[in-house]
């Protein structure tokens, strides 16, 4: 019996060797990218661009300001109105401030992060 299985081993060892070798990995088809990508971008002069740079950062530094001491004046609507009526009464103007500051909140977190 072991002289009859043994032919039967090499000839499986053999067929399952070369379907291993014969697999190729599959890889994903390419993604076609749009125009423009990978193209360099033009170079400007280095002063021009820095007294841009600088202009839109002190804009975006007066945004902060403005922006901050509006979010400011509302929570302190809001804290006034919470202390006047208590903790239990809530108004939908009272809701409304706590939206706005909630936007200004995520609108100066992102200014933050983008001045320089």
């Amino acid at each position: 019996m072991l002289k009859s299985g043994l032919p039967f081993l090499a000839a499986m060892l053999v067929v399952t060797a070369g379907t291993a070798s014969a697999q190729q990995p599959r890889l994903p088809p390419t993604i076609s990218q749009g125009t423009g990508v990978g193209t360099p971008v033009p170079v400007t002069s280095d002063h021009g661009d820095a007294a841009a740079k600088r202009a839109a950062n002190e804009q975006l530094q007066a945004d902060i300001q403005r922006d901050s001491e509006k979010m400011l004046q509302l929570a302190t609507e809001l804290n006034d109105f919470v202390q006047k009526n208590g903790r239990s009464v809530v108004s939908v103007d009272a809701i409304k401030k706590a939206g706005e500051i909630e936007k200004l909140a995520r609108g100066l977190k992102t200014k933050m992060k983008q001045s320089f």
